[in-house]
Protein backbone atom coordinates (compact mmCIF):
# COMPACT_ATOMS: atom_id res chain seq x y z
CA UNK A 1 0.00 0.00 0.00
CA UNK A 2 1.35 3.33 -0.68
CA UNK A 3 2.29 6.08 1.82
CA UNK A 4 -0.71 8.32 1.07
CA UNK A 5 -4.13 5.83 1.12
CA UNK A 6 -2.33 4.60 4.15
CA UNK A 7 -1.94 8.35 5.61
CA UNK A 8 -5.60 8.92 4.90
CA UNK A 9 -6.91 5.85 6.20
CA UNK A 10 -4.81 6.53 9.56
CA UNK A 11 -6.64 9.74 9.65
CA UNK A 12 -9.80 8.39 9.52
CA UNK A 13 -9.74 5.53 11.77
CA UNK A 14 -8.22 7.59 14.65
CA UNK A 15 -10.27 10.73 13.81
CA UNK A 16 -13.52 8.73 13.70
CA UNK A 17 -14.41 9.93 17.33
CA UNK A 18 -13.64 13.50 16.68
CA UNK A 19 -15.60 13.13 13.22
CA UNK A 20 -18.40 11.16 13.05
CA UNK A 21 -20.10 10.63 10.66
CA UNK A 22 -23.25 10.33 11.72
CA UNK A 23 -23.26 13.28 14.63
CA UNK A 24 -20.01 15.61 14.94
CA UNK A 25 -19.75 16.81 11.26
CA UNK A 26 -20.90 20.02 10.88
CA UNK A 27 -20.46 23.56 8.59
CA UNK A 28 -18.40 24.57 11.49
CA UNK A 29 -15.57 21.96 11.11
CA UNK A 30 -16.15 20.27 7.43
CA UNK A 31 -15.31 22.82 4.29
CA UNK A 32 -17.70 20.54 2.26
CA UNK A 33 -20.67 21.18 4.64
CA UNK A 34 -19.72 24.84 5.00
CA UNK A 35 -19.88 25.25 0.93
CA UNK A 36 -23.01 23.17 1.03
CA UNK A 37 -24.25 25.39 4.15
CA UNK A 38 -23.63 28.62 1.59
CA UNK A 39 -25.36 26.95 -1.37
CA UNK A 40 -28.35 25.80 0.86
CA UNK A 41 -29.12 29.07 2.47
CA UNK A 42 -28.43 30.80 -0.93
CA UNK A 43 -31.16 28.37 -1.66
CA UNK A 44 -33.90 28.96 0.86
CA UNK A 45 -33.17 32.98 0.32
CA UNK A 46 -34.12 32.40 -3.47
CA UNK A 47 -37.67 30.85 -2.47
CA UNK A 48 -40.89 33.05 -2.56
CA UNK A 49 -43.70 31.06 -0.96
CA UNK A 50 -43.18 27.52 1.14
CA UNK A 51 -46.50 26.60 1.96
CA UNK A 52 -45.66 23.58 3.71
CA UNK A 53 -42.49 24.83 5.79
CA UNK A 54 -40.74 22.40 3.89
CA UNK A 55 -37.43 24.43 4.58
CA UNK A 56 -38.13 25.65 8.03
CA UNK A 57 -35.55 23.48 9.56
CA UNK A 58 -32.78 25.30 6.99
CA UNK A 59 -31.11 26.97 10.00
CA UNK A 60 -27.60 26.29 11.65
CA UNK A 61 -24.23 24.90 10.69
CA UNK A 62 -25.69 21.07 10.96
CA UNK A 63 -26.92 20.77 7.31
CA UNK A 64 -27.16 17.23 6.92
CA UNK A 65 -30.04 17.81 9.19
CA UNK A 66 -31.95 19.97 6.94
CA UNK A 67 -35.12 18.58 5.92
CA UNK A 68 -34.37 16.80 1.91
CA UNK A 69 -31.07 17.51 2.45
CA UNK A 70 -28.91 13.55 2.21
CA UNK A 71 -25.17 13.28 3.67
CA UNK A 72 -23.21 10.50 3.11
CA UNK A 73 -18.70 9.90 2.61
CA UNK A 74 -17.23 12.07 0.15
CA UNK A 75 -16.21 9.53 -2.21
CA UNK A 76 -12.54 11.24 -2.42
CA UNK A 77 -12.26 11.19 1.17
CA UNK A 78 -14.35 8.82 3.21
CA UNK A 79 -13.68 10.40 6.73
CA UNK A 80 -15.60 13.33 5.27
CA UNK A 81 -19.25 14.08 5.05
CA UNK A 82 -20.79 16.00 2.32
CA UNK A 83 -24.03 16.45 0.62
CA UNK A 84 -24.66 14.02 -1.60
CA UNK A 85 -28.29 14.12 -2.00
CA UNK A 86 -30.89 17.04 -2.68
CA UNK A 87 -34.91 15.73 -2.65
CA UNK A 88 -37.26 18.69 -2.70
CA UNK A 89 -39.94 16.79 -5.12
CA UNK A 90 -43.58 18.32 -4.52
CA UNK A 91 -42.55 20.48 -1.78
CA UNK A 92 -44.67 23.41 -3.90
CA UNK A 93 -41.96 25.30 -3.28
CA UNK A 94 -41.71 28.91 -5.90
CA UNK A 95 -39.12 31.26 -6.14
CA UNK A 96 -35.88 30.94 -8.48
CA UNK A 97 -32.62 28.56 -8.45
CA UNK A 98 -29.14 30.76 -7.39
CA UNK A 99 -26.04 29.92 -8.70
CA UNK A 100 -24.37 29.43 -5.69
CA UNK A 101 -26.06 25.51 -5.72
CA UNK A 102 -22.66 24.71 -7.93
CA UNK A 103 -20.89 24.59 -4.38
CA UNK A 104 -22.44 21.25 -3.59
CA UNK A 105 -19.57 19.45 -5.68
CA UNK A 106 -19.99 16.24 -4.97
CA UNK A 107 -24.20 16.23 -5.26
CA UNK A 108 -25.19 12.66 -6.98
CA UNK A 109 -28.81 13.36 -7.54
CA UNK A 110 -30.80 16.35 -8.06
CA UNK A 111 -34.73 16.24 -7.40
CA UNK A 112 -36.90 19.21 -7.61
CA UNK A 113 -39.76 17.64 -9.20
CA UNK A 114 -43.24 19.51 -8.98
CA UNK A 115 -42.63 22.89 -7.63
CA UNK A 116 -43.26 26.07 -9.15
CA UNK A 117 -39.35 27.67 -9.26
CA UNK A 118 -38.98 30.03 -12.35
CA UNK A 119 -36.12 31.75 -14.09
CA UNK A 120 -33.19 29.07 -15.70
CA UNK A 121 -31.19 26.64 -14.41
CA UNK A 122 -27.82 28.00 -13.10
CA UNK A 123 -25.27 27.91 -15.14
CA UNK A 124 -22.70 26.97 -12.45
CA UNK A 125 -24.77 23.04 -13.15
CA UNK A 126 -21.56 22.22 -15.30
CA UNK A 127 -18.67 19.77 -15.61
CA UNK A 128 -17.51 21.25 -11.71
CA UNK A 129 -20.67 18.56 -10.67
CA UNK A 130 -18.66 15.48 -11.67
CA UNK A 131 -20.89 13.45 -9.08
CA UNK A 132 -24.00 14.04 -10.27
CA UNK A 133 -25.82 11.08 -11.54
CA UNK A 134 -29.33 12.48 -12.11
CA UNK A 135 -31.38 15.23 -12.29
CA UNK A 136 -35.01 15.98 -12.27
CA UNK A 137 -36.37 19.62 -12.60
CA UNK A 138 -39.70 18.54 -14.23
CA UNK A 139 -42.34 20.12 -13.27
CA UNK A 140 -42.14 23.41 -12.59
CA UNK A 141 -41.97 26.95 -14.41
CA UNK A 142 -37.97 27.33 -15.51
CA UNK A 143 -37.49 28.90 -19.37
CA UNK A 144 -34.91 29.86 -21.59
CA UNK A 145 -33.18 27.61 -24.26
CA UNK A 146 -32.26 24.16 -23.58
CA UNK A 147 -29.79 23.98 -20.73
CA UNK A 148 -26.99 23.00 -22.63
CA UNK A 149 -24.37 23.38 -19.27
CA UNK A 150 -26.03 20.13 -18.18
CA UNK A 151 -24.04 18.20 -21.73
CA UNK A 152 -20.88 18.86 -19.66
CA UNK A 153 -21.35 17.06 -16.15
CA UNK A 154 -19.25 14.32 -17.09
CA UNK A 155 -21.80 11.24 -15.04
CA UNK A 156 -24.86 12.14 -15.78
CA UNK A 157 -27.10 9.64 -16.94
CA UNK A 158 -30.38 10.51 -15.92
CA UNK A 159 -32.19 14.24 -17.46
CA UNK A 160 -35.55 15.03 -16.89
CA UNK A 161 -36.63 18.46 -17.72
CA UNK A 162 -40.19 17.89 -18.79
CA UNK A 163 -43.04 19.65 -18.06
CA UNK A 164 -41.43 23.00 -17.77
CA UNK A 165 -41.01 26.23 -20.29
CA UNK A 166 -37.68 25.68 -22.29
CA UNK A 167 -37.71 26.90 -26.02
CA UNK A 168 -35.56 26.87 -29.14
CA UNK A 169 -33.61 24.59 -30.21
CA UNK A 170 -32.25 20.97 -28.71
CA UNK A 171 -28.45 20.63 -29.34
CA UNK A 172 -27.56 17.75 -31.52
CA UNK A 173 -25.17 17.02 -28.80
CA UNK A 174 -27.86 15.84 -26.30
CA UNK A 175 -27.60 12.38 -28.45
CA UNK A 176 -23.99 11.82 -28.11
CA UNK A 177 -23.76 11.69 -24.44
CA UNK A 178 -24.26 8.84 -22.55
CA UNK A 179 -27.56 8.98 -20.89
CA UNK A 180 -29.72 6.53 -20.07
CA UNK A 181 -32.95 8.35 -19.83
CA UNK A 182 -33.87 11.74 -21.95
CA UNK A 183 -37.30 13.08 -20.49
CA UNK A 184 -38.31 16.75 -22.53
CA UNK A 185 -41.34 16.07 -23.38
CA UNK A 186 -44.34 18.99 -22.66
CA UNK A 187 -41.89 21.98 -22.96
CA UNK A 188 -42.07 24.50 -26.25
CA UNK A 189 -38.93 22.88 -27.86
CA UNK A 190 -38.83 23.27 -31.62
CA UNK A 191 -36.40 20.88 -33.29
CA UNK A 192 -35.69 18.73 -36.17
CA UNK A 193 -34.36 15.32 -35.15
CA UNK A 194 -30.55 15.17 -36.24
CA UNK A 195 -28.53 11.98 -37.30
CA UNK A 196 -26.94 11.79 -34.42
CA UNK A 197 -30.60 10.26 -32.79
CA UNK A 198 -28.64 7.13 -33.49
CA UNK A 199 -25.61 7.88 -31.50
CA UNK A 200 -27.72 7.48 -28.44
CA UNK A 201 -27.41 4.53 -25.83
CA UNK A 202 -30.96 5.50 -24.26
CA UNK A 203 -33.09 3.10 -22.77
CA UNK A 204 -36.25 5.68 -22.68
CA UNK A 205 -36.33 8.90 -25.01
CA UNK A 206 -39.74 10.94 -24.42
CA UNK A 207 -39.89 14.02 -26.77
CA UNK A 208 -43.52 14.14 -26.95
CA UNK A 209 -45.46 17.20 -27.07
CA UNK A 210 -42.86 19.42 -28.54
CA UNK A 211 -42.62 20.80 -32.08
CA UNK A 212 -40.56 18.68 -34.60
CA UNK A 213 -39.94 19.45 -37.73
CA UNK A 214 -38.41 16.69 -40.41
CA UNK A 215 -38.33 13.28 -40.70
CA UNK A 216 -37.16 10.46 -38.71
CA UNK A 217 -33.98 9.41 -39.28
CA UNK A 218 -33.05 6.30 -40.47
CA UNK A 219 -30.04 6.41 -38.21
CA UNK A 220 -32.81 5.10 -35.54
CA UNK A 221 -31.69 1.91 -36.15
CA UNK A 222 -28.47 2.09 -34.15
CA UNK A 223 -30.46 2.26 -31.15
CA UNK A 224 -31.81 -0.98 -31.30
CA UNK A 225 -29.15 -2.49 -28.64
CA UNK A 226 -30.44 -0.34 -25.54
CA UNK A 227 -33.87 1.95 -26.78
CA UNK A 228 -36.61 0.45 -24.42
CA UNK A 229 -39.29 3.40 -24.94
CA UNK A 230 -39.61 5.74 -27.97
CA UNK A 231 -42.66 8.21 -27.39
CA UNK A 232 -43.04 11.05 -29.94
CA UNK A 233 -46.85 11.79 -29.52
CA UNK A 234 -48.25 14.94 -30.28
CA UNK A 235 -45.29 16.39 -31.91
CA UNK A 236 -46.02 17.70 -35.07
CA UNK A 237 -44.40 15.19 -36.92
CA UNK A 238 -45.01 14.88 -40.70
CA UNK A 239 -43.33 12.48 -42.13
CA UNK A 240 -43.66 8.48 -43.17
CA UNK A 241 -42.23 5.50 -40.50
CA UNK A 242 -39.13 4.35 -42.08
CA UNK A 243 -39.03 0.64 -42.39
CA UNK A 244 -35.28 0.60 -40.05
CA UNK A 245 -38.09 1.14 -36.93
CA UNK A 246 -38.19 -2.45 -37.33
CA UNK A 247 -34.50 -2.88 -36.05
CA UNK A 248 -35.86 -1.97 -32.91
CA UNK A 249 -36.11 -5.30 -31.51
CA UNK A 250 -35.57 -4.23 -27.81
CA UNK A 251 -38.48 -1.70 -27.58
CA UNK A 252 -41.29 -2.31 -25.21
CA UNK A 253 -43.11 0.93 -25.86
CA UNK A 254 -43.67 2.89 -28.84
CA UNK A 255 -45.96 6.12 -29.59
CA UNK A 256 -46.41 8.29 -32.33
CA UNK A 257 -49.92 9.20 -32.24
CA UNK A 258 -51.02 12.66 -32.78
CA UNK A 259 -48.73 13.49 -35.16
CA UNK A 260 -49.40 13.71 -39.08
CA UNK A 261 -47.40 10.48 -40.18
CA UNK A 262 -48.73 10.06 -43.77
CA UNK A 263 -48.23 6.46 -45.77
CA UNK A 264 -48.66 3.22 -44.56
CA UNK A 265 -47.78 0.73 -41.90
CA UNK A 266 -44.08 -0.46 -42.04
CA UNK A 267 -44.35 -4.82 -41.54
CA UNK A 268 -40.89 -4.54 -40.46
CA UNK A 269 -42.71 -3.58 -37.23
CA UNK A 270 -43.48 -7.08 -36.89
CA UNK A 271 -39.43 -7.42 -35.67
CA UNK A 272 -40.35 -6.00 -32.68
CA UNK A 273 -40.73 -8.62 -30.84
CA UNK A 274 -40.62 -7.37 -27.47
CA UNK A 275 -43.42 -4.43 -28.33
CA UNK A 276 -45.94 -4.57 -25.53
CA UNK A 277 -47.97 -1.11 -26.24
CA UNK A 278 -47.92 0.84 -29.84
CA UNK A 279 -49.90 3.93 -30.59
CA UNK A 280 -50.00 4.98 -34.24
CA UNK A 281 -53.30 6.50 -33.90
CA UNK A 282 -54.65 10.22 -34.72
CA UNK A 283 -52.62 10.54 -38.19
CA UNK A 284 -52.77 9.95 -41.34
CA UNK A 285 -51.95 6.23 -42.33
CA UNK A 286 -53.49 3.97 -44.81
CA UNK A 287 -54.02 0.76 -46.35
CA UNK A 288 -54.30 -2.59 -44.56
CA UNK A 289 -52.84 -3.21 -40.78
CA UNK A 290 -49.50 -6.11 -41.47
CA UNK A 291 -50.81 -9.90 -40.19
CA UNK A 292 -47.10 -9.73 -38.50
CA UNK A 293 -47.83 -6.51 -36.41
CA UNK A 294 -50.91 -8.27 -34.99
CA UNK A 295 -48.83 -11.49 -34.38
CA UNK A 296 -46.33 -10.29 -32.19
CA UNK A 297 -46.16 -12.66 -28.78
CA UNK A 298 -45.95 -9.80 -26.53
CA UNK A 299 -48.33 -7.03 -28.15
CA UNK A 300 -50.79 -6.37 -25.35
CA UNK A 301 -52.00 -2.88 -26.43
CA UNK A 302 -52.49 -1.71 -30.18
CA UNK A 303 -54.36 1.22 -30.94
CA UNK A 304 -54.49 2.72 -34.57
CA UNK A 305 -57.88 4.72 -34.19
CA UNK A 306 -58.60 8.20 -35.75
CA UNK A 307 -56.76 6.81 -38.85
CA UNK A 308 -57.62 6.01 -42.84
CA UNK A 309 -56.89 1.68 -42.56
CA UNK A 310 -58.94 -0.15 -44.72
CA UNK A 311 -58.11 -3.86 -43.65
CA UNK A 312 -57.01 -5.41 -40.32
CA UNK A 313 -56.49 -9.17 -40.22
CA UNK A 314 -58.27 -11.40 -38.04
CA UNK A 315 -55.57 -11.89 -35.37
CA UNK A 316 -55.89 -8.33 -34.54
CA UNK A 317 -58.65 -9.31 -32.25
CA UNK A 318 -56.67 -11.57 -30.43
CA UNK A 319 -54.73 -8.48 -28.99
CA UNK A 320 -56.12 -7.82 -25.26
CA UNK A 321 -56.54 -4.25 -26.52
CA UNK A 322 -57.33 -2.83 -29.67
CA UNK A 323 -59.17 0.34 -30.93
CA UNK A 324 -59.47 0.70 -34.34
CA UNK A 325 -62.40 3.34 -34.70
CA UNK A 326 -62.49 6.27 -37.20
CA UNK A 327 -60.84 4.55 -39.80
CA UNK A 328 -62.32 3.17 -43.25
CA UNK A 329 -62.74 -0.86 -42.32
CA UNK A 330 -65.61 -2.15 -43.97
CA UNK A 331 -67.98 -3.96 -41.07
CA UNK A 332 -66.56 -2.49 -38.21
CA UNK A 333 -68.21 -0.39 -35.78
CA UNK A 334 -67.75 3.45 -35.32
CA UNK A 335 -65.82 3.86 -38.90
CA UNK A 336 -65.77 6.94 -40.30
CA UNK A 337 -68.10 8.10 -42.68
CA UNK A 338 -67.55 6.67 -46.40
CA UNK A 339 -67.38 9.66 -48.37
CA UNK A 340 -64.92 10.76 -45.79
CA UNK A 341 -62.95 7.73 -46.12
CA UNK A 342 -63.48 8.08 -50.01
CA UNK A 343 -62.21 11.55 -50.40
CA UNK A 344 -58.60 11.08 -48.46
CA UNK A 345 -58.06 7.50 -50.35
CA UNK A 346 -58.93 8.71 -53.78
CA UNK A 347 -56.21 11.91 -52.92
CA UNK A 348 -53.05 11.44 -54.87
CA UNK A 349 -50.83 9.11 -52.69
CA UNK A 350 -48.29 10.58 -50.26
CA UNK A 351 -44.58 9.76 -51.55
CA UNK A 352 -42.57 8.86 -48.86
CA UNK A 353 -38.65 8.97 -49.92
CA UNK A 354 -35.96 6.43 -48.82
CA UNK A 355 -35.60 8.32 -45.76
CA UNK A 356 -38.95 8.44 -44.88
CA UNK A 357 -39.15 12.11 -45.88
CA UNK A 358 -42.51 13.21 -47.55
CA UNK A 359 -40.94 14.34 -51.50
CA UNK A 360 -42.43 14.78 -54.46
CA UNK A 361 -43.15 11.59 -56.34
CA UNK A 362 -40.49 11.25 -59.15
CA UNK A 363 -41.60 11.28 -62.35
CA UNK A 364 -42.94 9.09 -64.50
CA UNK A 365 -40.41 6.57 -66.96
CA UNK A 366 -40.99 8.08 -70.37
CA UNK A 367 -43.16 5.90 -72.74
CA UNK A 368 -41.07 2.93 -74.86
CA UNK A 369 -40.27 4.85 -78.16
CA UNK A 370 -40.28 2.65 -81.39
CA UNK A 371 -38.21 2.95 -84.48
CA UNK A 372 -39.22 2.55 -87.62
Amino acid sequence: MSRTPLFFLLLCLFSFPLFSLAQNQTALNNDRLQRAYTALQALKHSITSDPKNFTMNWCGPDVCNYRGVYCTAAPDLPCHQTVAGLDLNHASLAGSLPEELGLLSDLALFHLNSNYFNGSLPNSFNSSLKYLHEIDISNNKLSGPFPSQLLCIPNLKYLDIRYNMFCGEIPSQLFDRDFDAIFINNNHFEFSLPDTLGNSKVSVLVLANNKISGCIPKSIMNMRHTLNQLILLNSNITSCIPPEIGNLDQLTVFDISFNEIEGTLPESIGNMKNLEQLDVAHNNLRGDIPEVICELPNLKNFTYSYNYFCGEPGRCFDIKRIDDRENCITGRPDQRPHDECMAFLYRPPVYCDSDGCIAPAPPSPPPPSHGY
